[in-house]
């Protein structure tokens, strides 16, 4: 199994240096693939195997998984071969075979207008440190006002903090965009650092733990889901579904959808588009409510 190993710790460093994967990323991959090892036996993934494979699908689909998760997880072992094909490592000739059914296209579910202004007066009933109360109103609000994914907020140092009219982010695959910081939000940041008691200097979290660690994704998703059962919100409203809160409502106030996909920072215009589905479903909906015939 050392050859095997080796491979893998090859191919990890490889999505992690020239993929600029990020650190959840090459966990899930690791995971996807140390799955398909443990189903062939904790073999060495000496060479691609099509009933393995086929019974690898099987198991998948047998234990319940989703269609999204099975196509990730057929991706990392794809991605893992090519790369040893490429690189010398195994003897690969046709790989045309190793896939998996096309996972359904996901529908974002944005929080509405109301639910995200809810959200966020929310934060300053609760009981707690004002300070942290600051911080938990300046998170949600960053992700709210410009779009940032909850792992690229959580990344912000002190020295990266959006207290002007703009914000470099480098998000997934090491790709740069430049966002708007609305004046509400750096307000807002700047409202928390005033009452923050931990300053590390420049290179130190911009968003803290009561202990003065970074505030991590875990923290972030419990926070939201306190805020969601107080105020019995849906299950969908996440830190994500900020995000996707962003995009949606600036679409339904007129946003060209080429400037959204540029402030999501996201590589296809196809994954942007699929926010016109949640813009045309509100439309419809608010039609059939407000029509004087719909009735």
């Amino acid at each position: 199994m050392a050859g095997g190993s080796d491979h893998r710790l090859a191919w990890l460093a490889w999505l992690e240096t020239e993929r600029r994967y990020g650190a959840n990323t090459l966990a899930a991959y690791a995971g996807d693939l140390d799955d398909y090892r443990i189903f062939t036996g904790g073999g060495d993934c000496a060479a691609p195997d099509r009933r393995a494979f086929r019974g690898w699908l099987a198991d998948m689909n047998e234990r319940g998984l989703a269609r999204s998760t099975i196509a990730r997880r057929v991706s990392a072992l794809r991605s893992f071969y090519r790369f040893c094909g490429r690189t010398g490592r195994l003897e690969i000739s046709d790989l045309g075979w190793l896939r998996a059914p096309r996972p359904p296209k996901s529908v974002p579910k944005p929080v509405s207008e109301d639910e995200a202004r809810a959200l966020l007066a929310a934060i300053f009933r609760r009981r707690g440190d004002d300070w942290a109360k600051q911080r938990d109103f300046a998170l949600l609000m960053l992700l709210y006002g410009s779009g940032l994914r909850i792992s690229e907020a959580l990344s912000l140092v002190r020295g990266d903090a959006p207290l002007g009219e703009w914000l470099r982010i480098t998000g997934k695959g090491g790709k740069v965009r430049e966002v708007p910081v609305l004046p509400a939000v750096a307000a807002a940041v700047a409202s928390y650092l005033a009452v923050c008691p931990f300053d590390g200097g420049r290179d130190s979290p911009l968003f803290v733990s009561s202990r003065g660690n970074g505030f991590g994704a875990r923290a972030a998703q419990r926070l939201v889901e306190a805020l969601r059962l107080e105020l019995s919100l849906p299950a969908h409203v996440t830190p994500h579904a900020l995000r996707h809160a962003f995009a949606t409502h600036l679409l339904g106030h007129g946003a060209d959808l080429r400037a959204i996909q540029e402030l999501l920072g996201h590589a296809s215009l196809s994954t942007t588009q699929r926010y016109t589905s949640v813009d045309e479903a509100h439309l419809l909906r608010l039609h059939r409510e407000t029509h004087p015939r719909a009735g």
